[in-house]
């Protein structure tokens, strides 16, 4: 069985882009402003029930605005990567934070994603994909020739590796 002896988890080194604020509050607000939107639009116009309309607006809009205003620098505090000849590095999350640390012995593939929000603020994201039970790496939020350099630096290091990567 192979060792990885020099490998052990840690803080990565590389924040992601600042832009990924941008995006994660836009995300938010896909997620949080739709509810109070439609209950303001019936408080406005069904006069019988401004009262009721006018408080479900209220309470389901302070929230989202927390929401809004707190997740994405929270975040950005939180997610970092690292990628060096021996492996990947990630940390995520902000309510449930998570740290990885995968060999490059270990990964099967590396892919990029680009979502339409994420285009619209030059950012990318990369999945290191392993065999284990344990699910993929995903280092959400960097600058997309930044992911592709990656993932051109991650194909050509894991070639170079030796290990069973199954």
């Amino acid at each position: 069985m192979e060792r990885h002896d020099n490998l052990r988890l840690r803080p990565p080194r590389h924040r992601v882009d600042r832009r990924a604020i941008g995006w994660w509050t836009v995300q938010s607000a896909v997620f949080a402003l739709p509810l109070p939107l439609v209950f303001g639009i019936l408080w406005a116009s069904i006069p019988p029930t401004r009262e009721f309309f006018m408080w479900a607006t209220l309470i389901s809009l302070v929230p989202g605005l927390l929401y809004m205003a707190v997740m994405p620098a929270w975040r950005y505090r939180v997610h970092r990567w690292e990628a060096t000849g021996e492996a990947v590095y990630a940390a995520s999350g902000w309510l449930w934070q998570q740290w990885r640390v995968v060999p490059l012995s270990r990964v099967q593939t590396v892919d990029t994603l680009r979502g339409p929000i994420q285009q619209m603020f030059g950012l990318s994201g990369v999945t290191v994909t392993t065999a284990s039970a344990a699910g993929a790496v995903k280092i959400k939020g960097i600058d997309h020739k930044m992911a592709a350099d990656l993932v051109e630096y991650l194909a050509k290091s894991t070639q170079a590796v030796p290990g069973d990567a199954t």
